[in-house]
């Protein structure tokens, strides 16, 4: 070991080969590489600071969540002048969905980046997502709410936001749903009828039932997706009544 590593600690190999991946993804060299490494950490390792506070991602996570949607908010107002606010909530709301951000996580690899005592097979899909919104938050500590802005009109706005075809775009099938029975007076019903597997891969099972007839079902980690699953296929296959 030589005298530069012993002054830079065990980890230094480590260390750079990280600040290298965080300046390939960010563009630019952190300032803080703690920030980056916090927004990476999993609560499963269970590290705490000095103050027992705990260190991992999920507290950055919050904080991206905020700051990319001012950033979007204040995107939109000045993009759409006459959209009232219910349009605005709408639209922020498509740009910002969970779905997209996934996509945006995958785009950056940020799953390869996370250290964890859970293999990275038993991640849902979210986790890209969680991890893009951390990342944001680190990025804000680190460089400021200008910079950050920046880097989400760089990285989100510019590549991924079309206002026409957002508008256009449906973000809650089920939302969708609803709406086509009030305003037709159909009944609309969402049973579970199976909940099945161990704690960590419990799966969830759905009926959507209209007018007392099963049209649709749908099976995923959670109930919630699992009547979206349900109400995408519902919708497919009544698409020529619903857009009538």
């Amino acid at each position: 070991m030589n005298f530069i590593r012993k002054i830079r600690g065990v980890h230094s190999d480590k260390d750079e080969a990280f600040h290298s991946l965080m300046k390939n993804i960010l563009g630019y060299n952190p300032k803080k590489i703690a920030y980056y490494k916090e927004a990476f950490t999993h609560s499963s390792l269970k590290k705490e600071d000095r103050k027992g506070n705990a260190i991992n991602y999920e507290r950055l996570e919050f904080l991206g969540d905020a700051i990319l949607g001012a950033v979007i908010a204040n995107y939109l107002f000045k993009k759409m002048p006459s959209a009232d606010e219910g349009t605005l909530t709408q639209m922020r709301s498509k740009i910002v969905s969970r779905e997209h951000l996934n996509e945006l996580g995958k785009d950056l690899s940020l799953r390869n980046l996370v250290r964890s005592n859970i293999p990275q097979q038993n991640f849902g899909e979210n986790i890209f997502g969680n991890l893009f919104e951390a990342l944001i938050g680190a990025i804000h500590l680190d460089k400021g709410y200008s910079f950050c802005e920046k880097f989400i009109y760089r990285n989100v706005i510019e590549p991924y936001v079309d206002i026409e075809r957002l508008e256009g775009k449906i973000t809650s099938y089920k939302s969708v749903l609803i709406e086509w029975c009030q305003k037709n007076k159909y009944k609309l019903k969402y049973q579970v009828y199976e909940d099945t597997g161990n704690d960590t891969h419990k799966h969830f099972s759905v009926k959507l039932i209209l007018n007392g007839e099963i049209i649709a079902k749908g099976r995923a980690t959670s109930k919630k997706k699992a009547e979206e699953i349900a109400s995408k296929r519902a919708y497919y296959k009544n698409q020529h009544l619903i857009n009538t």
